[in-house]
């Protein structure tokens, strides 16, 4: 599979193409490679997504910004497993929001990918506004020598799967499901930085993590058993997400905190990954440091009980 950065001086001999986002790269991005990768073979073609960088919500400064799934390192490594021959990333400009569909069909489809066969996600619009449809698409694609269809879409446990859907999960701290639906472990990545050491105090030292990719989609406050990659190694940990409501309550700030069960390093200053696995509890005022402390020995208990049951 090969990463092509822009679409000038594209050579192939024709595409199925797909496009779209893809945050998250979950199951129902990886059944619409699968369906993509099934056409190009029937018809001798290459496959192809199509995608975008930065989000076009973000570039067209609309209401709603959503956070997202991965990074885009994360998102290339997670396509880069998907059974399609190219991804080609285009850079989203107010540009590329203005045109309409059909000029969108016939100046970088046709004219600069090659595009045979346009493959539409069951739920995807293109073109300025988003004010046309599949219909629409149909219609061009007759004039222009591209046939168009529609995928299907991925269904599990009478879900559809979509991002927005594992956003929702995320943030109602359901990562079990979330997990499932992504088919892997959702994860973060960041510097371990000091804190002010309250976690020293109280007997159980963490580590903050300040996160690389600042527009993350976290999930729903709490404590949660996690899996800390360092260094290379995974270990078991807990994290708490959250504000400090038992410390002030003006400051709104999400931490991210990690306890490392059983490490000693001193590993301020490199990077570290956290695997998000379970909520064990949610986001709670403490009435004293005792009552914390003590709330925080049997998130470990709770925690270190799930990695000896799995």
């Amino acid at each position: 599979m090969e990463f092509i950065d822009g679409i000038e001086n594209f050579p192939n001999n024709g595409l199925v193409l797909t496009i779209g986002f893809f945050d998250g790269v979950h199951l129902g991005h990886s059944y619409l490679a699968e369906q993509l990768r099934l056409i190009a073979d029937q018809e001798g073609l290459k496959a192809a997504f199509l995608t975008f960088w930065p989000h076009p919500r973000i570039v067209l400064d609309e209401p709603y910004k959503p956070k997202l799934l991965n990074s885009i390192d994360e998102k290339k490594e997670l396509i880069s497993k998907l059974p399609i021959d190219y991804c080609i990333q285009m850079d989203f400009s107010l540009g590329i929001s203005n045109l309409l569909a059909y000029d969108f069909m016939k100046n970088i489809l046709k004219e600069k990918l090659n595009v045979k066969h346009l493959l539409i996600g069951y739920d995807h619009r293109f073109g300025k506004n988003r004010e046309e449809g599949f219909d629409d698409y149909c219609q061009y694609g007759e004039e222009l020598g591209i046939k168009v269809s529609q995928a299907e879409p991925f269904t599990k446990d009478n879900f559809t799967i979509s991002s927005s859907f594992i956003r929702n999960l995320l943030n109602v701290g359901d990562i079990k499901l979330a997990n499932l639906y992504l088919n892997y472990t959702y994860k973060v990545t960041g510097k371990v930085v000091r804190g002010n050491q309250l976690g020293n105090k109280l007997g159980f030292p963490t580590g903050n993590i300040e996160l690389v990719e600042k527009n993350k989609c976290l999930p729903q406050t709490g404590v949660y058993a996690v899996n800390a990659i360092v260094r290379g190694k995974k270990y078991n940990a807990m994290a708490y997400l959250g504000t400090r409501p038992s410390i002030s309550r003006d400051n709104e700030e999400i931490l991210l905190e990690v306890n490392i069960f059983d490490f000693n390093d001193d590993i301020y200053g490199e990077e570290m990954t956290v695997e998000f696995l379970k909520k064990t509890r949610a986001q709670k005022r403490f009435e004293d440091m005792d009552a914390l402390k003590k709330a925080i020995a049997l998130d470990e208990i709770e925690v270190k009980n799930f990695f000896a049951q799995k």
